[in-house]
């Protein structure tokens, strides 16, 4: 039995067995104690050449503090940096740095850490810009605590106190003079892992809220070929009710294929930014429901600010997909519909010609039985009058007595007869030999 547990080793394991199990520590919280500054910028960073430069120049920011680079299957990656640590993490379509060290002056958050750019002047962007955030820790100030709310937006500030009072979230998702969104977190008792965990999701909540937003000018752009082909499906519909013919019809398909093709098009551009948008908002409403958040006296809530703002963009987003998935649909019943209406169409066409060369057949039969009935009675007579030479010659020989004359008129039914089934045989034996039956 002591040697049951030790059985799996011999395994061989699934070639994504570590990954898979790794995952579900990619992104820990890590317990923070004391005032402190974080710095996030995410960049998009696609696939290939992209990511090759990203993971480049990581290597040589690590080597240029004396630390080793990530693995090359690594996704996220932690080194001492100017004082503080620097995390460095790839995700699907962006790669995020979060910097985090030590606040100069607890009692003045905001004030700068680093210089900028914001890792020195040897950081390579490795791509374009799309998210940053501050965010500062700070002990509960008591009385003062108004005076760290006093550099927010009055409109847009949101303040909610989380983990039952201890901590509190104020931001007013506005960007500062360094085109930073900031976030303030005011300690009141929290533990060192409870601060850590909020410092992040309150970092994820403005990561993903960024990147889902990124469907609403997508949609946009998208609106107006959807509203076109609406608009035009509408007209082929009426088109199609009326229309008669297989020449209209054909066309008919033709402009309804094309317009098919225009959505697919549309579709195929917008499928994955839409997508994207609707994972990243549904993590951004997971980390919300997880603050567990309460809005602070005569402030709105995180929930209920991005409610107002995110959901209508998020509910754009969707509303444009599902347009397009209805429009997908209608489109093929009308495709479907013209094809069954051609295709009846061409049935009919060939009954038709059918018909006609039935009756061309018809037709050509008896003619050919007219035709064979003239050359019966060719033949016929053509044998009756060698034969009137042979009744001749022998009434010459005096073979026979028998007027020629009597004889050939005799022979004439016997010929006649002898000719039809001779012809009708001939006949027969030919439509064994093609394939048809008498």
């Amino acid at each position: 039995m002591s040697d049951a547990p030790q059985h799996h080793r011999s395994f061989l394991p699934h070639s994504q067995r570590a990954t898979i199990l790794g995952e579900i520590h990619a992104r820990p919280f890590r317990p923070v104690e004391g005032s402190r500054a974080f710095l996030l910028y995410a960049f998009e960073v696609l696939a290939g050449e992209a990511a090759r430069s990203d993971r480049a120049a990581l290597d040589d920011l690590c080597r240029a503090q004396g630390q080793p680079g990530p693995r090359e299957d690594a996704r996220h990656h932690l080194i001492p940096f100017a004082g503080g640590t620097l995390r460095w993490e790839r995700h699907a379509e962006f790669t995020t740095y979060t910097w985090d060290g030590a606040l100069a002056d607890p009692t003045r958050p905001f004030e700068a850490v680093l210089g900028t750019p914001p890792f020195g002047e040897g950081f390579q962007q490795p791509g374009p810009l799309v998210v940053a955030v501050r965010l500062d820790i700070v002990i509960d100030p008591g009385p003062s605590r108004s005076r760290l709310l006093s550099g927010f937006e009055p409109a847009s500030l949101c303040v909610s106190d989380v983990e039952d009072g201890r901590g509190t979230l104020a931001t007013d998702f506005r960007q500062d003079g360094d085109g930073r969104t900031r976030v303030l977190l005011i300690d009141n008792g929290l533990t060192p892992a409870e601060a850590g965990g909020l410092a992040q999701r309150a970092l994820e909540i403005e990561l993903y809220r960024t990147w889902a937003m990124l469907g609403l000018p997508t949609a946009q752009s998208a609106a107006p070929t959807v509203t076109r082909i609406e608009g035009e499906l509408a007209s082929l519909a009426a088109a199609i009710r009326e229309s008669s013919g297989l020449a209209a019809n054909r066309n008919l398909l033709d402009d309804l294929t094309s317009l098919t093709a225009d959505l697919e098009a549309c579709a195929a551009q917008t499928a994955y930014r839409f997508g994207a948008s609707g994972a990243y908002h549904q993590i951004v409403v997971d980390r919300l429901t997880s603050l567990v958040e309460h809005a602070a006296n005569g402030y709105s809530g995180w929930a209920e600010f991005l409610g107002r703002r995110l959901e209508p963009a998020m509910r754009t987003v969707t509303a444009v997909a599902d347009r397009q998935a209805n429009l997908s649909r209608k489109l093929a019943r009308a495709a479907q519909l013209l094809r069954t209406r051609v295709d009846i169409e061409l049935e009919q066409q060939s009954q038709e010609l059918l018909n006609s060369m039935n009756s061309n057949a018809r037709a050509q039969l008896a003619m050919q039985e007219t035709v064979e009935g003239l050359s019966v009675a060719a033949v016929s007579y053509y044998v009756v009058g060698l034969l009137g030479y042979v009744f001749k010659a022998s009434k010459e020989a005096h073979v026979v007595n028998v007027d020629p004359a009597i004889l050939s008129g005799v022979s004439v039914p016997l010929v006649v007869l002898v000719a039809f089934f001779v012809g009708r045989r001939i006949r027969l034996t030919h439509r064994r030999r093609g394939g048809h039956h008498p």
